[in-house]
């Protein structure tokens, strides 16, 4: 009688009951290997446009060694075929482009016999803004300024600056798209002494680019002083008439003596007055003498001429 064929269950039932272990290699090699897979990575930009020339590498997720390497073709598509089935971290190394961030890593699940088909969006690197802040007048720098930087979509947040020393400030701004993405610059709040300035300035953001936005500011004017009320006109008044006063004479003095009166006799042992009365008789001789002066003076020419008549006569 033929002994029965004895399989691989009953061996390992066997090696179970026995407790010995027992290896049937005819068992297991005709195991089938399991398929691979293949994965396919489509790369564009926030603008639908496709990219070639980016860099991607296949890490192995137990150890991190690169499994495979691979760039985007004329089409923006990179395939990794042949890839055995697991768990896979894929990393970009480079974007290709000057104008492009990196995408974030991602995990890949490769399944046997099925193609993982992956889009990756690079976005675009942020424009640098740098605000410059002026005197209008002057183009001194001026700080303590802020200004406000909004997206004109109005969408995303707003960002306030404040100008430094050298009155600047610098910071990023997001770009959505290869044309450049359009904000607003706003002030706040102005330098001290200074005028606030709300005009807007129009502030496009291109990839990767610098951009400088300016704004000026007037000085306050000195506050002026508050008119004062001018006093009342002064009315002229007519002046009250002053007494005639007579000239004083010449030849009077400049104190008179009091005139002794009939009553009064003068006391004795005085000496002459010397007043009124004195300077009258002196006024008097004076004259008498003129006048005899005068007389003698015509009587003299005449008797001049007498003689001169008398001498021609003979």
């Amino acid at each position: 009688m033929r002994a029965p064929r004895r399989t691989a269950a009953t061996i390992a039932a066997t090696t179970l009951a026995t407790g010995s272990l027992i290896w049937a290699p005819t068992a297991f090699a005709n195991a089938p290997e399991i398929p691979p897979g293949t994965i396919e990575i489509t790369k564009k930009d926030p603008d639908g446009a496709l990219l070639t020339g980016a860099a991607f590498a296949l890490l192995d997720t137990l150890n991190g060694n690169k499994a495979l390497t691979g760039k985007t073709n004329a089409d923006g598509i990179l395939r990794f075929e042949n890839v055995h089935p697991g768990t896979y971290r894929l990393k970009e190394t480079d974007s290709g482009s000057p104008i492009h961030e990196l995408a974030p890593d991602q995990d890949v699940i490769v399944i046997p016999e099925n193609t993982v088909k992956l889009t990756v969006v690079d976005t675009f690197k942020p424009a640098e803004l740098l605000v410059k802040k002026t005197d209008k007048k002057t183009g001194k720098p001026l700080a303590g300024a802020v200004i406000n930087i909004t997206p004109s979509t109005g969408s995303g947040k707003a960002i306030a600056l404040t100008t430094g020393k050298d009155g600047t400030a610098i910071t990023k701004l997001p770009v959505s798209s290869r044309t450049g993405t359009v904000y607003t610059g706003t002030e706040s709040k102005a330098p001290t002494g200074y005028e606030l300035d709300t005009t807007p300035v129009k502030i496009t953001a291109k990839p990767s680019e610098k951009t400088t936005a300016t704004f000026t500011n007037t000085r306050k004017d000195k506050p002026t002083q508050p008119p004062t009320t001018p006093p009342p006109p002064v009315t002229p008044t007519t002046p009250a008439a002053k007494p005639s006063t007579p000239a004083p004479s010449s030849s009077a003095s400049t104190t008179a003596a009091p005139v002794p009166t009939a009553s009064t006799p003068a006391p004795e042992g005085s000496l002459a007055q010397t007043g009124a009365d004195s300077n009258t008789w002196l006024l008097a001789a004076g004259g008498a003498l003129v006048a005899v002066g005068g007389g003698t003076l015509i009587a003299a020419r005449r008797r001049k001429n007498s003689d001169e008549e008398r001498r021609s006569a003979s």
